[in-house]
C-alpha cells in the first residue's frame, strides 16, 4: 500500500447521539464539535436536519461555529430531506450532503417496499439534486454488506455518474468478517472506482460482533480512504468503530498500515473525557486506548516489567494519547517491586528485612481490601509491631 492520507469522518454528533442515553443539548454539541476540530477530524457529521427542529438547529449552529471544518448533514434520497439538509448547512464554509438509501433485498422488501429499479432511480435522483446544493455529495448504500454485489456496484456506479464523490459502504448491522469486508472494498474499488482519483471509498462499520475497528482497518488496507467513526465507539446498538482505536492501530502499526491522517493523538483522551462528561456515560474500564485500565497494571510481573521499562507491557505511551501517566495499581496481585516504588514516592525506604515484614502485612491487607491507597500504606507502617524505617 502506498503512503497516502485517510480522511476521518466523525459521526459522534449524529450516529453516536442515536445511542440510547447519549443525547446532547445544543451547547454541548457545539462544545464537542469544537473539540473534534481541535482533534483534527476532517468531516463533522452534525446531524439529520429533517429528523427534528432540534437537529436542524444543531446542524445550523455547528455549521456557523466550525468554519474551518467540512460539515456534513444526513438525509435520505428524498427531496424534502436533501433540501432541509442544504438549508441547515448554509452557514458552513465547506459543506457535504450525506444521502442514503438501503440496497439490500431484505430492506427493499420489508422496509422500503420498493423494487431494485425504483431504489436505483431514487439513489440517482437524490444525488443529482444534492450535487447542486453542496460542495460535495456522499452517498451511502445502507446495509451494503448484505446487498447483492452486482446490484450494489450498479447503484454505486449510478450515483458516481450523478455527482457523488464519496461512496460509503456501511456494515449497517455489523455482519461482516474482516476478510469479507476487505474483499468487498477491493471489488468496489475495481468495478466502480477504477483509476479515478475523483471518487473516495468510505466505510461505516458497526460493532455488533465486536469487529467494527477490525473491519475498518481491513477496508483501509483494501483501498478505503475515509473511515466513519465515533469517539468512544458510541452509536446504535453495540456502537460504531471507535475513532481512538482506529487511529492508534494505524499509529502503532504504521509499518503495516502506512497511511497518514490529520488526527492529533494527544487529544484522544481529552476528547473521550469531554464526551463522557457531556453524556454522563463513561467508557468501560478495560476499553482500549481511553479506558481507565488501559495503562493500569496490577499483576506483579507486569508491574516489574513496566517499572523497568514501560515498553515491556505498553505498546504506546500514555502521554501519546493524552493520558497523564500510567497507573501502577496496588492489589493482591502486586509484587514487591511495585510496593517499593510506591513507598519510595512516599519517601519511605526499607532494608531487605523490613521489606519482608511490610510486604507480608501488605498482602494480608490486599486479601481483605480491593483498593489499596497511599493512606493504607502509611497506616501499615503505623500498625502494631511497626518496622523501623528510614525516611
Amino acid at each position: 500500500m502506498s503512503q497516502d492520507k485517510l480522511a476521518i469522518f466523525d459521526t459522534t454528533l449524529r450516529d453516536g447521539e442515536q445511542s440510547p442515553g447519549c443525547s446532547m443539548f445544543l451547547e454541548e454539541k457545539i462544545e464537542l464539535a469544537n473539540q473534534l476540530g481541535e482533534l483534527g477530524v476532517d468531516v463533522i457529521e452534525a446531524g439529520f436536519p429533517i429528523a427534528s427542529e432540534g437537529d436542524f438547529r444543531s446542524v445550523q449552529a455547528i455549521a456557523a461555529e466550525c468554519r474551518s471544518k467540512r460539515i456534513a448533514a444526513l438525509g435520505r434520497t428524498l427531496e424534502p430531506d436533501i433540501i432541509r439538509a442544504a438549508e441547515a448547512l448554509k452557514p458552513a464554509a465547506s459543506t457535504r450532503i450525506h444521502t442514503f438509501i438501503a440496497t439490500s433485498d431484505i430492506h427493499l422488501e420489508y422496509k422500503l417496499k420498493k423494487t431494485r429499479s425504483e431504489v436505483l432511480g431514487m439513489a440517482r435522483s437524490g444525488v443529482k439534486l444534492a450535487s447542486g446544493l453542496a460542495d460535495e455529495v456522499e452517498f451511502s448504500a445502507e446495509d451494503a454488506t448484505r446487498t447483492d454485489i452486482d446490484y450494489l456496484c450498479e447503484v454505486l456506479s449510478a450515483v458516481v455518474d450523478a455527482g457523488a464523490t464519496i461512496i460509503n459502504i456501511p456494515d449497517t448491522v455489523g455482519y461482516c468478517l474482516p476478510n469479507e469486508f476487505g474483499e468487498l472494498i477491493s471489488t468496489i474499488r475495481e468495478r466502480v472506482v477504477g483509476e479515478s482519483d475523483n471518487v473516495t471509498i468510505s466505510v461505516h462499520c458497526h460493532n455488533d460482533l465486536g469487529l467494527a475497528v477490525a473491519n475498518s482497518l481491513a477496508a483501509i488496507e483494501a483501498g478505503a480512504r475515509q473511515v466513519e467513526c465515533t469517539i468512544n465507539g458510541i452509536g446504535e446498538r453495540a456502537g460504531n468503530a471507535a475513532l481512538e482505536e482506529v487511529i492508534m492501530a494505524m499509529t502503532v502499526r504504521s509499518d503495516k498500515i502506512p497511511v497518514s491522517h490529520n488526527i492529533d493523538p494527544t487529544k484522544l483522551y481529552p476528547t473521550s473525557q469531554l464526551l463522557s462528561s457531556i453524556i454522563s456515560f463513561g467508557v468501560q474500564p478495560n476499553k482500549a486506548i481511553v479506558g481507565r485500565n488501559a495503562f493500569a497494571h496490577e499483576a506483579g510481573i507486569h508491574q516489574h516489567g513496566v517499572l523497568s521499562n514501560p515498553l515491556c507491557y505498553e505498546i504506546m505511551t500514555p502521554e501519546s494519547v493524552g493520558v497523564p501517566h500510567n497507573d501502577i495499581v496496588l492489589g493482591k496481585h502486586s509484587g514487591r517491586h511495585a510496593l517499593i516504588a510506591r513507598y519510595e514516592k512516599l519517601g519511605k525506604v526499607f532494608s531487605h528485612e523490613e521489606l519482608d515484614d511490610v510486604y507480608k502485612r501488605f498482602t494480608q491487607l490486599a486479601d481483605k481490601k480491593k483498593n489499596i491507597y497511599d493512606q493504607d500504606l502509611l497506616s501499615l507502617l503505623a500498625s502494631q509491631n511497626p518496622v523501623a524505617i528510614a525516611a
